[in-house]
């Protein structure tokens, strides 16, 4: 458990500085780890780098006086900050992002220490991830899709569709045990999703028709479309013929990889979130297509770190204003 040093210790470390001893032994001798050490010297040193110990002290308990962990959070805030993740289902960074916006000042750690003090445990069932766990990656096997005719590679995309421009897409699908799927469109720079329970499952064309009915009113921005090898996607020219605007480019959908869902990672993250409120284990037909058009409202109403917490719904349509005011 980690321990603030005390004068004795940092006495000790001045000593021990002056002799030229190694800050392995250091730590060693005054009993704290390495890492410790590295920090106290960082912190409090002064400004020409020289540990001198009486001032180092000082600085510390400055430091512990201006800590937020020490100081009492407002009773409003707490609740605001509880009821963000039990009806938002936010992370403690987003609520602290927004929170900052507002002027208020709230650590990652303060409401994690919030969470972690819930007995009832409701706060920790919100988390978006209460389970996750890194898997290590494998070595990447060789592409061996065969069911897509006139398949276009990833490798085949431009450069410019790096998630950094608006129009370039993601696709894919989440299925249950009894046949049953969810599409999920995700716009890569803004973070916005569309999402449609298929009442076709995984059949090619179908699926074909609803992408392009759920992209149509947006066709003229899109780009790229970029999925995995799923025999689902196998009518894919439909798809480009149907977003066909005379003029303008083709949208061409482009195919990752196997094996390789990073390449696609932006709807494989929210494929994740969306696992929040459609558990893996259940059944798609218990959920009414509102329920799901709540859920993908939720998220694109999410404050996003990469949008400086702004929501993908507001950049969205915000992109789609710039564009017509450029026109």
């Amino acid at each position: 458990m980690y321990r603030q040093l005390t004068s004795q210790q940092r006495s000790q470390i001045f000593a021990l500085l002056q002799r030229k001893t190694s800050r392995e032994e250091i730590a060693l001798i005054v009993g704290c780890s390495q890492s410790t050490l590295c920090r106290e010297l960082k912190r409090n040193s002064t400004t020409k780098g020289h540990y001198l110990w009486e001032k180092a002290h000082a600085k510390a308990l400055e430091r512990r006086k201006r800590t937020t962990s020490n100081k009492k959070l407002d009773s409003v805030l707490v609740w605001r900050i509880k009821q963000m993740i039990i009806d938002h289902q936010w992370s403690p960074e987003q609520i602290r992002g927004v929170l900052a916006k507002e002027g208020v000042s709230v650590s990652i750690q303060t409401i994690y220490n919030i969470i972690n003090a819930d007995e009832s445990g409701e706060l920790r069932r919100h988390r978006r991830h209460p389970d996750f766990r890194r898997r290590p990656k494998g070595e990447r096997k060789p592409t061996k899709a065969t069911n897509i005719p006139n398949r276009t590679s990833i490798h085949d995309r431009p450069a410019e569709a790096d998630g950094k421009r608006f129009g370039d897409f993601e696709m894919d699908l989440i299925v249950d045990a009894y046949g049953h799927a969810i599409l999920v469109l995700l716009e890569r720079m803004t973070g916005f999703v569309m999402m449609e329970k298929l009442p076709y499952g995984k059949r090619a064309k179908p699926l074909s028709k609803t992408v392009v009915r759920m992209l149509y009113a947006y066709r003229k921005y899109l780009k790229t479309i970029t999925t995995d090898n799923g025999s689902e996607f196998a009518a894919h020219l439909d798809i480009t013929a149907g977003l066909r605007i005379k003029g303008l480019d083709d949208v061409t959908v482009y195919f990752a990889d196997s094996y390789c869902s990073w390449q696609k990672g932006a709807v494989e993250n929210i494929n994740k979130l969306i696992r929040q409120y459609i558990p893996k284990k259940s059944n798609f037909n218990d959920f009414t297509d509102l329920y799901i058009k709540n859920v993908a409202k939720k998220l694109n109403l999410r404050p996003r770190k990469k949008l400086g917490f702004s929501n993908p719904k507001t950049e969205f349509f915000k992109q789609i204003a710039n564009f017509a005011l450029a026109s």
